[in-house]
C-alpha cells in the first residue's frame, strides 16, 4: 500500500479543496506522460498506447502499454505497439491475432527525466485544480459583498485578501475620502470575477451604488426576506446616497424597517461606509409624488410631471430654493438620477414668469395632467437630469457637476457640468 500518497492527496484535498479523485485522475494522466516521454524517443512508432491505473484504496499504481497481436515476431514493425501471438500468449493465453493486450511497464524502467515530468504535470494539475475551486467559489459571489483585510497598496490599487486570494480595490472603484490601514477589515462589492492564465482574477469596488443595495439587505431582515423592496439606489460615494423603498404590506413601514430602532440599522451601514450620509425614501408609483420625495427635506409647493418626456417642474418657496438645489447641487442631482426625471427648479417668485411653472398652464389639460403634480410634501432623491434656471445637470451613466454659485437670496446664479465623475 502506498501510504505515502495517500496521506499527501487526503491533506491536499483538506487544504486546497481538490477532490480525491480529481488527484487520482492527474496522477494517471502524468503516468501516462512520463510513458510517452521515456518510450516514445529512438524507438519505431510514437508511444500513444499507454495506459495507467491507480487503485483508488491502496495508492499503488501500474502502467500498461497497449498492444496490437500481430502474427508472428516478424510482423511486428513497431516494438512499442506490437506483439507477436507467442508473446502475447505469455499474458493471455486466449489471445488472438488482431487483437489488442495489455502489458505492464515495471516503474523501474521509466528514467529520472521521465519522472520529473510526472511529478511536474501533478503539480500543474493540482494549481490548476486549485485555481479552479477559487474560480467557482467567486464567481458564486459576484455581485455581492464580501468581507476582507487590507494587505498593501500597489500601482494597481489597494489589494484586499479574500482568505484564499488577494482582490484588486482599484482607484476607479476606490471613494477618494477613504483612507484604509493594514490589517483592517472591509467589506468590498465584487464587479467581477476573471479566469485568467495566472489563475483567478478579483475586481472589487467602494463607489458602486449595489454595495449600499447588499448592505442593507444583510442589515434589514425584511429586504432579505422580500417584505421591504429597494426600488431605486443614487449615491455618490464618500458624500451621500439616496435610496427608494417600497413594501406591499401596509403594516410594514418600508423607511422606518431600513432606519431600525434609534437608527440602528442605518446608522451601522453608515459606519462601514465611513460617515456617508444615507437618505431613506418611500417610492411612489405617482411620478409627482415621488420627486417631491427625492427633493426632500426641501418644502415642494409644486411638481408637474411629465412621464412620457420623464421631464419635471418643480416650483419651491424662494427661501427654500437653496436648500432644494442643495450644496454644490448635490440634492437635485440625486433626486434626478434616483427618479430618472430631468428636474427644472424654480423659486416661486422665478415661476411666476416661467410658462409651465404655474397652474394655470395646465387647466385646459386638466384631464391629461391629473394626477401629474402633488403640493406640500416633503420626500427624498436618484437617475436623470437636474435644471437649475436656463442650466442643466446632464443625465447619464457618469457626470460631474460643479459647484452652483447662489447670491445672498438663495438664487442659483449659474451652473456648470461636464461629464466624468462615476454616477
Amino acid at each position: 500500500m502506498n501510504t505515502e500518497l495517500l496521506e499527501a492527496l487526503d491533506l491536499l484535498e483538506r487544504e486546497k479543496d481538490i477532490s480525491r479523485e480529481v488527484l487520482f485522475e492527474a496522477i494517471e494522466s502524468s503516468l501516462v506522460a512520463a510513458y510517452k516521454n521515456h518510450y516514445g524517443k529512438g524507438v519505431a512508432g510514437r508511444a500513444e498506447n499507454g495506459v495507467a491505473h491507480v487503485d483508488r484504496e491502496t495508492g499503488d499504481f501500474r502502467v500498461f502499454s497497449k498492444k496490437e497481436i500481430v502474427e508472428t515476431d516478424d510482423d511486428v514493425l513497431s516494438d512499442i505497439n506490437q506483439i507477436c501471438l507467442e508473446d502475447a500468449k505469455k499474458y493471455n493465453k486466449d489471445a488472438q491475432v488482431g487483437e489488442t493486450i495489455e502489458v505492464e511497464v515495471q516503474s523501474k524502467e521509466f528514467s529520472r527525466i521521465a519522472a520529473q515530468n510526472a511529478k511536474n504535470v501533478i503539480l500543474q494539475k493540482i494549481r490548476e485544480e486549485e485555481r479552479s475551486v477559487i474560480y467557482n467559489q467567486f464567481n458564486e459571489k459576484e455581485k455581492n459583498i464580501v468581507t476582507g483585510i487590507v494587505q498593501r497598496e500597489t500601482d494597481h490599487g489597494v489589494m484586499i485578501n479574500l482568505g484564499k486570494i488577494d482582490a484588486t480595490l482599484t482607484e476607479k472603484e476606490s471613494v477618494k475620502t477613504e483612507h484604509f490601514r493594514s490589517g483592517e477589515r472591509i467589506k468590498v462589492y465584487v464587479l467581477e470575477v476573471r479566469n485568467t492564465t495566472r489563475g483567478p482574477r478579483i475586481l472589487v469596488s467602494r463607489t458602486h451604488p449595489d454595495l449600499v443595495r447588499r448592505l442593507f439587505e444583510s442589515e434589514v431582515a425584511e429586504i432579505a426576506d422580500g417584505t421591504v423592496q429597494i426600488k431605486a439606489i443614487a449615491r455618490e460615494p464618500g458624500s451621500r446616497s439616496k435610496m427608494a423603498v417600497w413594501s406591499d404590506n401596509p403594516e410594514v413601514d418600508p423607511v422606518g424597517a431600513c432606519v431600525g430602532m434609534n437608527g440602528s440599522r442605518v446608522n451601522s451601514i453608515v459606519d462601514e461606509l465611513r460617515g456617508e450620509k444615507i437618505d431613506i425614501i418611500n417610492w411612489d408609483e405617482n411620478p409627482g409624488q415621488l420627486i417631491q420625495n427625492a427633493l426632500s427635506p426641501a418644502k415642494i409647493i409644486y411638481v408637474f410631471a411629465d412621464p412620457e418626456e420623464k421631464t419635471a417642474k418643480v416650483v419651491v418657496p424662494d427661501y427654500q430654493l437653496s436648500l432644494a438645489i442643495g450644496k454644490e447641487g448635490q440634492n437635485a442631482r440625486l433626486a434626478a438620477r434616483l427618479t430618472g426625471y430631468k428636474i427644472d427648479i424654480k423659486s416661486e417668485t422665478q415661476a411666476a414668469d416661467a410658462p409651465g411653472f404655474r397652474p394655470e398652464d395646465y387647466m385646459e389639460y386638466e384631464d391629461e395632467y391629473e394626477g401629474e403634480y402633488e403640493e406640500g410634501y416633503e420626500g427624498e432623491y436618484e437617475d436623470g437630469e437636474y435644471v437649475a434656471g436656463e442650466e442643466e445637470y446632464a443625465q447619464g451613466d457618469e457626470a460631474v457637476y460643479e459647484d452652483v454659485p447662489q447670491d445672498a437670496d438663495g438664487d442659483v446664479t449659474e451652473a456648470d457640468s461636464e461629464d466624468g465623475q462615476e454616477g
